[in-house]
């Protein structure tokens, strides 16, 4: 038979045996309890039966005390008695519905009846005396009719306690004999118990052969099927089998050590994934406030546990501004000046950290926990800065370390990228001279025009500088590239978001108004021509006289087409240097007098 088969027949055995031997302890102590009861129930009789003979005894001396004396004292103690016994006697009525013997409720009647004989003789008598029959009173109490009856009362009482004793004697017997039988049954199944138990051992002692080597090759099984988490035997045995369990022990320690790395493995790959969707969604972007939100949307997936923000510098190179930030960054401000990084002033990253015992930069306001600031530079220019910082110190940070740097090389080179386009976009759309936008820029404006031409209405102006030429030939060509740039201002801050301001060339310039009115444009234009007739102009302190501007414009209102806007401006230009210059004239009328707007 096998050692597990023996076993579990001995732990059923064993089972069965202490079940019994309980019920036996049970038993046992519920006959205890029967016989204690019977014990408390027999006391509690006689406890009455002493109260009642006591009381009967105590009312009776008070009756007569109250006769041979009258003092109220007694009468007040023979009522309280009376009331007592009273309370006494409902007991024993209530005692009358319990479990008594027929001759037991017998007795109790018995008594009950002599009671009330009795308190009958002592209220009559107390009664005659507070009447004035003193006489009657102490014949009735000192009497033999009295005596006859408390004699009677007395017996009654000894007759009834006799009866409860003798009852509860005899179950205080049988509750013993069943307490001793119960006892002894226990006692003995618990010897037998004791025996199995013993016997149990001893194939227990087998088992630690046989339980080890059936709990290791569970083991085995789930290891096999890469299930790490089951749990090895804990006991340090130094023989074959504590052999075995250290080698599989290590077995599952290097499988633990495979899915860790495997899990650092997949991390890292997750992250490289992450960081390469975001350069190629940097190298799409547009200007810097595209790049600042895509860094904004995906280093917050890179570095769960790392908040920061995007600095760039400004045109000067001398501060910083915040243009994009993820988590909740609250160490470093929105801007600072570029000196108050070390990061920046080393050209390389500066974990600012007091308790790594190095330098804390001064535009960070904490000097407890780790913060890293990795400089972005490009073809030689620093151009950014890209900020961490971590929740619990710099132990984040140090394991992210590698990944960021490697981040901020891309975007600083992203950076470098978009402010390199943008200052060629500049100087391919912009004029050098002035800032406003180009011949190219126009040509664009027209040709847009042209292909959305549709009931929207636009209209287009032609500037020219009256007498240019004597600003150049009397001050100089520096006084005149001033004069243009004046009148380059005030047309820009006039138009505002109303249109585009040109310059078409020389001390020409052109506006491409879309979306407004003739009379709308023609009014602006007469703006522009007042406004310059009246501004001063003043070069390096010397007043260079009154500037005048001609302005001709057009309009592609009834139905004239958007191909022809130029040329017509061009024309009506013309009309008004012809007809004396600081004028503005449409190409909306018929004539040129009535085309002359105004006229200075």
């Amino acid at each position: 038979m096998r050692i597990s088969t023996i076993t579990n027949w001995a732990y059923v055995v064993t089972v069965i045996l202490t079940i019994t031997s309980g019920g036996a302890f049970l038993l046992s102590a519920r006959s205890a309890a029967i016989e204690q009861a019977a014990t408390e129930a027999a006391w509690r009789m006689d406890d009455i039966a002493d109260r009642l003979q006591s009381a009967a005894e105590q009312t009776s001396e008070d009756a007569r005390l109250y006769v041979m004396k009258g003092e109220d004292r007694y009468l007040r103690a023979f009522r309280g008695a009376d009331g007592e016994e009273r309370a006494r006697e409902k007991t024993v009525r209530e005692l009358m519905d319990g479990r008594l013997t027929p001759q037991e409720l017998a007795a109790l009647k018995e008594i009950e009846t002599d009671a009330e004989a009795l308190d009958t003789v002592e209220e009559q008598a107390v009664a005659d005396y507070a009447g004035g029959n003193q006489e009657a009173a102490h014949a009735a109490l000192f009497g033999s009719e009295h005596e006859r009856l408390q004699t009677d009362l007395l017996a009654s009482v000894g007759h009834f306690t006799d009866l409860v004793a003798t009852r509860a004697q005899d179950e205080l017997s049988q509750a013993k004999a069943r307490n001793e039988l119960w006892s002894a049954v226990a006692k003995t199944l618990l010897g037998v118990t004791a025996l199995v138990f013993l016997s149990v051992l001893y194939f227990v002692l087998k088992r630690r052969v046989a339980m080890p080597l059936l709990q290791m090759s569970g083991v085995v099984k789930r290891l096999a099927r890469q299930d790490y988490d089951v749990e090895l035997l804990t006991d340090d045995r130094r023989d074959e089998i504590g052999e075995m369990n250290n080698a599989i022990q290590i077995f599952r320690d290097n499988g633990l050590e495979r899915d860790r790395l495997d899990a650092e493995r997949r991390k890292d790959q997750h992250t490289k994934d992450q960081i390469l969707q975001m350069m190629h969604r940097m190298q799409a972007c547009q200007d810097e406030k595209e790049l600042a939100a895509v860094v904004s949307l995906f280093a917050p997936e890179i570095f769960p546990d790392l908040s920061g923000r995007l600095y760039v510098m400004n045109d000067g190179r001398t501060a910083l501004r915040a243009d994009g930030a993820w988590g909740e960054p609250h160490r470093s401000g929105h801007e600072f000046p570029a000196s108050e990084c070390w990061g920046l002033r080393r050209g390389r990253a500066h974990l600012s950290d007091s308790s790594q015992a190095d330098v804390v930069c001064e535009h960070i306001t904490s000097e407890t926990l780790g913060c890293l600031c990795v400089p972005l530079a490009a073809h030689g220019d620093t151009v950014g800065m890209l900020y961490f910082e971590g929740v619990d110190g710099g132990a984040e940070l140090g394991a992210a370390r590698v990944y960021i740097e490697l981040i901020a090389e891309n975007i600083g080179l992203a950076i470098a990228n978009l402010q390199l386009r943008d200052r060629l976009t500049n100087l391919a759309t912009k004029d050098p001279l002035t800032g406003l936008l180009n011949r190219r820029s126009l040509d664009s404006e027209l040709n847009r025009l042209r292909r959305e031409e549709n009931d929207r209405p636009a209209a287009f102006a032609m500037i020219d500088i009256d007498h240019f030429k004597r600003f150049n030939d009397d001050f100089g060509h520096d006084a005149g590239d001033h004069v243009m740039n004046q009148v380059a201002a005030l047309m820009t801050d006039i138009v505002s978001g109303q249109g585009t301001v040109h310059r078409y060339g020389g001390e020409e310039f052109a506006i491409v108004l879309d979306g407004i009115d003739k009379d709308a444009a023609a009014q602006l234009a007469d703006v522009i021509r007042r406004a310059v007739e009246t501004a001063p102009v003043i070069y390096l302190g010397q007043p260079l006289g009154t500037v005048t501007v001609s302005v001709g414009v057009a309009s592609t209102e009834n139905r004239r087409p958007a191909a022809t806007l130029m040329k017509r401006a061009d024309a009506a230009l013309l009309r008004a240097k012809a007809g004396g210059r600081n004028a503005t004239v449409t190409d909306w009328a018929n004539d040129g007098a009535a085309g002359r707007l105004r006229a200075g």
